[in-house]
């Protein structure tokens, strides 16, 4: 029995603690935005904002709007993404004239829905860890299944982050980007664009920004997973107590 849990029951168990727990630290960045005017700051995208957004091809005067603009259009773009999309060609700005135009032509405008879609089967998968993750949890509190020690949940835990790690940084961040979306968005939909020729990726500064967004996503994922890993494990001991 022991040799089963080990080798099936945990490893499955933390599996779908790592998919529910993805999820949440998810859903909690995306309430703030991932810290976007922390990344705009950390990455210089005023300065880059600058150089670029009088470069574009398509819209004017991007560059004499203000930081706290750039940070409202980049949490409107957030907002849209985690609501299937909506809203997103009403995202706009106001030109020096006091008229409003729209921050993205279509092409972006369809990239953003692609990506959209993606976050709606993310929280599918997630909830469905989260539901079987819960599931797991009351058997193993109900027959009382002590689960491995901290420091081989810890180690376990930092292998699977740093063996991750590793594989992007062989293959390499950018190719492992550009794989990435060429797998998960539909032909014929442009995913690449030049900073001239979108202020979307201008705005984010792509793909520096997600980088930014991966490790403050991480840096939440550890601390609920630490929590998660110290709750369970003082609800399994007050039952043993029993």
């Amino acid at each position: 029995m022991k040799t089963l849990l080990n080798l099936v029951f945990w490893p499955v168990f933390f599996v779908c603690q790592l998919l529910a727990l993805t999820l949440l630290s998810w859903h909690i960045a995306a309430q703030v935005h991932f810290a976007y005017p922390l990344g705009y700051k950390l990455l210089g995208l005023e300065a880059h904002i600058a150089e670029f957004a009088p470069l574009n091809r398509h819209k004017a005067e991007f560059e004499f709007i203000s930081a706290k603009e750039h940070w409202r259009l980049f949490g409107e773009i957030s907002d849209a993404v985690q609501d299937s999309g909506r809203g997103l060609q009403n995202i706009s700005y106001l030109l020096r004239d006091g008229k409003s135009t729209a921050l993205m032509h279509e092409a972006e405008i369809i990239h953003l829905q692609d990506v959209a879609h993606l976050i709606d089967v993310f929280y599918r998968v997630g909830l469905s860890g989260l539901a079987l993750w819960f599931l797991l949890a009351a058997l193993a509190i109900w027959q009382k299944w002590l689960p491995p020690t901290n420091k081989k949940i810890l180690l376990g835990f930092l292998a699977g982050i740093a063996l991750s790690a590793l594989a992007v940084i062989a293959a390499g961040s950018t190719r492992v980007f550009y794989w990435l979306h060429e797998q998960v968005f539909p032909d014929g939909h442009q995913w690449f664009f030049y900073y001239q020729d979108s202020l979307m990726t201008t705005l984010m500064k792509a793909p520096d920004i997600f980088a930014f967004i991966s490790l403050f996503l991480l840096v939440i994922l550890i601390a609920c997973w630490c929590l998660a890993v110290v709750l369970f494990k003082l609800v399994i001991n007050h039952r043993l107590k029993k």
